[in-house]
């Protein structure tokens, strides 16, 4: 079986996909989103301009395994700070990683998982790898 290949598991994998702030280059978000579906993830993408408040509410009520965040604007460290001061202001813990996808200097990445951020998973990422990241962060 590689990769990519369906999810053979009895609950599929949820994932989230969203596009915060005015970043309005989806093109590779649909592509992650068709992969993740192809391997048998179920998977939600928010559409563009969304903010961050609007992102945690829905990842929590549709109980998501991963919230995966594409960001090619530039805007990743005010974008990933904010989300992780709403995630820690809620009432209950939230329980799904967090990955950072699209184009981010090398350098953020230490910082970005200091955060809390599961995986950081730039333009270079093969669909074999972005499956196999997201499977090891749900823990299947």
């Amino acid at each position: 079986m590689t990769a990519v290949q369906e999810e053979t598991v009895a609950e599929p994998i949820r994932v989230m996909l969203a596009k915060i702030g005015l970043d309005g280059h989806d093109r590779g978000v649909k592509v992650v989103a068709r992969t993740l579906r192809d391997a048998g993830m179920e998977v939600i993408y928010t559409g563009l301009h969304r903010r961050p408040e609007q992102v945690v509410e829905a990842a929590v009520q549709e109980d998501v395994d991963i919230l995966g965040i594409s960001l090619l604007s530039g805007a990743h460290m005010p974008i990933f700070t904010r989300l992780f001061d709403l995630l820690a202001q809620l009432d209950e813990p939230y329980r799904f990683a967090i990955v950072a996808g699209g184009v981010m200097p090398d350098e953020d990445e230490t910082e970005l998982k200091q955060m809390g951020v599961g995986a950081v998973l730039g333009q270079d990422s093969t669909p074999e790898s972005i499956v196999a990241e997201i499977r090891s962060l749900a823990g299947r």
